[in-house]
């Protein structure tokens, strides 16, 4: 039976009527030596923002200027305080995001960040968007026909190969894929089982991807691509542990199922009397299970998001994701693989749906959430809030592009300042 009270995540569809913003898409012509100032600024920016929050661990200064409704505004954090974007205060050292104006107020849940020019969003009302230039333009890059979807989920290749995930009960669970960019899409899978609802997906490599569905008959349901997403299939799930009763997984941030290498891939829980996470190393054939130090034993409690840098460094965050409900222990560590979970010394202080490691460290980290931004540099051992704005989702590329996304249209980049 699917609980109540979910259906921000995995509930009913609400269909929308969608009325696209569409922009023009213009080309940068950046150079090799101007990315190379802005990748070193923003890895100094950073590198000051670590060192600011291991001189002053306990401190969480507060917003001088924070983001108005409609999400145009930004803010920066680093130094000893924060500085608003565009609000004639001097920016201090170190990064913050910087607000990009999308042209439509959908919710994306769904992100992918392909570098800091070329990023993928997916989310409320069937919206995909789609920028080259660093966020400046966004174009609409919806499938037709899917004003009535839920897209919580998108793995991007690059600038043009990307696939989304809609979730829902039935055939509400979809997958589309696009090969040039958005300008056409195939549907490659529809659920036709009214017992599943896939809720996120994820990429070893161009080629081979899982995707997950909340337990059917007492196991979670993987579904296999070795095509890149062409085709799809079910597999089998003897190798599955039994779900708890009343588990599922949360459709939140595109980040309840995550993997790295080519075989290991990690599920996270929630719902149930325990958190749990669950650990695949031959591409969903087989699973073990461990225990998370995540709040749970009620439906809107359990492990939401999850980041593996390596095979054995591991990060969940999630909570309570009720407004105004405490969210005690919302973030927790791994340095076996997922076989053992440690809670934080110093949590995420509220629920965070989101987490990505920040590229080349082995120690910084970012968790997002409804009420802000949370920052690591001790590899999650301990966390300090540094932007009070709301983010559902975040990812990172490897040449220093993270970005953020969420409610009314937001998304972010990360800037030095």
């Amino acid at each position: 039976m699917r609980r109540m009270g979910q259906a921000d995540f995995r509930g009913r569809v609400v269909r929308t009527v969608r009325k696209p913003g569409r922009s023009a898409e213009r080309r940068t012509g950046r150079g090799a030596s101007g990315r190379a100032r802005v990748l070193g600024a923003l890895a100094l920016g950073v590198t000051a923002l670590a060192a600011t929050a291991l001189a002053a661990p306990g401190a969480v200064a507060a917003p001088a200027a924070s983001p108005d409704a409609t999400g145009r505004s930004g803010t920066a954090w680093g130094g000893e305080a924060w500085s608003g974007a565009g609000s004639g205060s001097e920016a201090g050292h170190g990064a913050g995001w910087d607000l990009k104006d999308t042209g439509t107020d959908a919710r994306f849940r769904g992100l992918a960040a392909v570098s800091r020019t070329t990023a993928w969003a997916a989310g409320s009302r069937g919206t995909v968007l789609r920028t080259a230039d660093g966020g400046r333009s966004w174009r609409d890059v919806s499938p037709p026909g899917a004003a009535g979807l839920e897209f919580r989920d998108v793995e991007a290749f690059d600038g043009r190969r990307a696939v989304v995930l809609a979730i829902g009960e039935g055939e509400a669970s979809r997958v589309y894929r696009t090969t040039d960019g958005g300008a056409t899409w195939t549907e490659a899978f529809r659920n036709p089982d009214p017992k599943a609802f896939y809720d996120c997906m994820t990429f070893f490599d161009r080629r081979h991807g899982l995707a997950v569905s909340d337990p059917v008959d007492g196991k979670y349901r993987m579904l296999s691509t070795a095509d890149g997403g062409r085709s799809w299939k079910v597999l089998p799930n003897r190798g599955m542990p039994a779900a708890q009763d009343g588990e599922a997984a949360f459709a939140a941030s595109g980040q309840c199922l995550v993997s790295t290498g080519p075989r290991d891939a990690w599920l996270a829980t929630g719902g149930a009397a325990r958190a749990r996470v669950l650990h695949s190393a031959d591409r969903g054939l087989t699973w073990t299970v461990a225990d998370a130090p995540i709040p749970a034993g009620d439906p809107a409690r359990g492990v939401f998001g999850l980041a593996f840098r390596d095979r054995a460094h591991g990060l969940a965050v999630g909570g309570d994701y009720r407004p105004g409900q405490p969210s005690p222990t919302a973030s927790a560590v791994t340095r076996d693989g997922g076989r053992t979970w440690r809670p934080s010394a110093r949590p995420a202080p509220a629920y965070r749906s989101g987490v990505a490691w920040l590229p080349h460290s082995r120690t910084t980290a970012l968790a997002v959430g409804p009420t802000g931004t949370d920052l690591t540099t001790d590899a999650g051992r301990t966390w300090r809030t540094v932007d009070d704005g709301s983010y559902d989702t975040v990812d990172c590329a490897r040449d220093f592009g993270c970005w953020a996304a969420g409610e009314k249209g937001r998304v972010a980049r990360l800037e030095p300042r």
